[in-house]
């Protein structure tokens, strides 16, 4: 808000900055409904994507990883062949769909006042939930995120809101998505106003935590109301301070090539008829690197609770450090659509993880749990040009990593510092 002087004796008039978006009534109404529409749209997906796992890989108990090691080395295959199948039949249609061409999610929510090409994000959400319940190496978040983004724009279109309002609306109801998505409200609002609208105006705070907070009460519905991961309470000590400050820049630099590979996929991804073709090829050789790589599949959630278990070895570190962001580049590449949020932080685990190896032959004893920690949100901070919503995710999404504030924000202050001395380009 800002304040226009006036006479001596008088009260100060009040008055709205230009383009600000002032919260009234209606508005208000239009935030709420957008935050429980996201919240029921996120708990309809995510009972959706574990459909689409229990049904793909025969198991009815335990995680999607050992449902992926339940089945056969053929059996992995061949869904992954299927889903490139029907990745690439589902693109090739959506480039008959007239508004194919729109921008994305977050290029419509800055650069086009929220206006999203509805027909084709609805196909393509649905689309990425599916191929990553069979397994595709991308992030589920995607698909929540539209989905929620889709809720603010029908309701923004159905009550003609200015292009201020409905960018608002559409933000919020992406954030709550997500929010809803790994029941991390606060860390979905600060989403919004880190990453999508990048501002912190009164009007967009009281929208974001109030789209975040009721669509992830909505959904506790139908999903649990528990962290995502299990992580055990882990002491400060001057070790992990120090691998903290020493890590940090180095997890910075990994997150600069993480980003470039993720850019170049972007940038060539396949037109015509190879849409069909390049899913399939793709998919096929994820299926056969599964066999000695089940770890491969899914969007990575499993792993980085591997890590925090600290029940890999540091040859499958080593392995899967090189073969899970190579992986989701090549889906990204075959011009799959999904999300980058826990392929990042499966990077980032997975980093953190063998730089804890090396540090405890080198110096002093470290937990590994705890560098787990810290790689994860360092590399999610970099990579997302996100601090402070990284860091309110990793206290979120274990509920129990509060005793490690101290050094994950120097692991992520220099992580965030070193990446933007050499790029530009975030995972957003």
């Amino acid at each position: 808000m800002g304040i226009q002087l006036s006479m001596p004796g008088t009260k100060p008039v009040v008055q709205p900055r230009e383009n600000e978006v002032v919260l009234g009534p209606r508005l208000g109404l239009l935030i709420l409904l957008t935050g429980a529409g996201a919240g029921l749209t996120s708990g309809l997906l995510m009972k959706l994507l574990r459909l689409v796992q229990h049904f793909f890989f025969h198991y009815r108990q335990g995680d999607f990883l050992s449902g992926v090691e339940g089945v056969s080395n053929a059996h992995r295959v061949i869904v992954l062949a299927c889903a490139g199948i029907l990745a690439g039949l589902v693109l090739l249609a959506v480039q008959r769909i007239r508004d194919h061409r729109g921008p994305g999610l977050n290029d419509a929510i800055r650069e086009h006042a929220g206006e999203l090409p509805e027909r084709s994000l609805t196909v393509k959400a649905i689309l990425s939930i599916v191929v990553v319940g069979m397994g595709a190496a991308i992030g589920r978040e995607a698909s929540l995120k539209e989905a929620g983004a889709l809720v603010g724009k029908k309701l923004a279109d159905l009550t003609r809101l200015t292009a201020g309002e409905r960018r608002l609306l559409v933000a919020c109801g992406a954030g709550a998505g997500m929010a809803a998505a790994y029941n991390v409200p606060l860390g979905g609002a600060l989403f919004v106003l880190e990453v999508l609208l990048e501002t912190v105006s009164v009007s967009a705070v009281l929208a974001a935590f109030a789209t975040s907070f009721l669509a992830t009460a909505v959904s506790w519905l139908m999903l649990p109301n528990l962290p995502t991961y299990q992580f055990p309470e882990l002491p400060m000590t001057g070790s992990l301070l120090l691998w903290a400050l020493i890590a940090g820049p180095l997890l910075g630099m990994a997150s600069i090539v993480f980003v470039r590979g993720i850019e170049w996929s972007k940038e060539h991804k396949p037109q015509g008829w190879r849409v069909a073709v390049l899913p399939v090829v793709v998919f096929t050789m994820l299926g056969a690197l599964a066999i000695p790589f089940p770890q491969l599949l899914g969007n990575g959630r499993n792993v980085v609770q591997l890590a925090f278990d600290e029940k890999m070895s540091v040859a499958l570190l080593g392995w899967l450090l090189v073969l899970r962001p190579l992986a989701t580049m090549l889906v990204l590449r075959a011009g799959v659509p999904g999300g980058l949020f826990t392929p990042t932080m499966t990077f980032g685990a997975l980093s953190g993880a063998l730089l804890g190896e090396a540090w405890n032959h080198l110096a002093h004893a470290v937990d590994e749990r705890g560098a787990v920690l810290l790689g994860t949100g360092a590399v999610l901070a970099a990579c997302t040009q996100a601090p402070i919503s990284s860091v309110v995710f990793m206290l979120e999404l274990t509920g129990r990593a509060g005793s490690l504030i101290a050094p994950l924000l120097i692991a992520v202050c220099g992580a965030v510092w070193i990446f933007r001395q050499f790029e530009t380009k975030t995972t957003y």
